[in-house]
């Protein structure tokens, strides 16, 4: 069995509006944080903790990789290996070098590697301000060569969502799907369910809880550590924090803080070699 510990949208920096409402608790997102990893390991150590992305509320340079290094110092204090995904506001004013300084490792944000009997894909999406959000197609080959080439169960992490979710009840994107979702998804999808490889797929970003299936696939989406629940100010943060246990059989994923959410499914998709 694999158990993944999931925060995301952590948000670092200064308080944040949208549609003149606060609805990011951004200026709480040290003790949280702190909070919320502490919470885990009560629950349980899991085998890897997977942050999601969006560590910063993008601000300035400077700002941004100060918080950006205390964000990943705290993550780390458990001593559980951590798997880091680039959010949006993270890549404003950072890039790759700045995020692979803090992550260890060198190349592109998007990598695989074998843990546990599991093959863990990482994915990087792209968004354009108040446009659109992609994967870029040599990003997807590289992932159908990847998937290819490994024979075991594979766990796919991602910002953006792939699934079509219904997002008419979202406060961020009941009116802009496409700086939610990327807009190659259904190819995304198809080199996913192809593989009859993958267990499921995770993401952030929507502040939102989701889960999705597509070709028997879920496709999770877990709630921001620091949204506001509340209309307005003052606010009530998520302290949202997950596990997903993954196992032969099934995909058991509970979301925990103030927006609590629970799954358990079968997917379809089962290992299978290589030709």
């Amino acid at each position: 069995m694999l158990r993944l510990g999931f925060v995301t949208d952590i948000h670092f920096g200064p308080q944040a509006f949208h549609d003149g409402k606060l609805r990011k608790m951004t200026h709480q997102a040290e003790p949280l944080l702190r909070q919320a990893l502490s919470s885990m390991l009560e629950a349980g150590r899991p085998d890897l903790l997977v942050n999601l992305g969006d560590d910063v509320e993008d601000e300035s340079r400077g700002l941004d990789l100060e918080r950006y290094a205390l964000c990943q110092e705290i993550l780390r204090e458990p001593g559980v290996t951590v798997v880091n995904v680039a959010g949006n506001h993270d890549m404003i004013h950072m890039g790759r070098d700045d995020l692979n300084r803090f992550w260890g490792r060198t190349g592109p944000l998007y990598y695989a590697f074998d843990h546990k009997g599991f093959h863990v894909v990482v994915l990087q999406t792209f968004e354009r301000a108040e446009v659109d959000c992609s994967i870029p197609a040599p990003q997807l080959e590289w992932l159908e060569s990847d998937l290819s080439r490994t024979r075991l169960p594979s766990v796919v992490l991602m910002h953006h969502s792939a699934a079509d979710q219904d997002l008419s009840t979202s406060r961020w994107f009941d009116t802009r799907p496409e700086l939610a979702l990327v807009q190659e998804r259904a190819e995304l999808r198809r080199i996913l369910e192809r593989s009859g490889k993958v267990r499921a797929v995770f993401n952030g970003h929507v502040h939102r809880n989701d889960m999705t299936m597509h070709g028997g696939i879920p496709y999770v989406t877990i709630q921001s550590l620091t949204e506001n629940l509340d209309d307005d100010a003052p606010g009530r943060p998520s302290g949202a924090w997950a596990i997903a246990e993954l196992d032969a059989r099934k995909v058991d994923v509970r979301v925990h803080g103030a927006d609590p959410a629970r799954w358990t499914v079968e997917p379809r998709a089962r290992p299978r070699p290589s030709p």
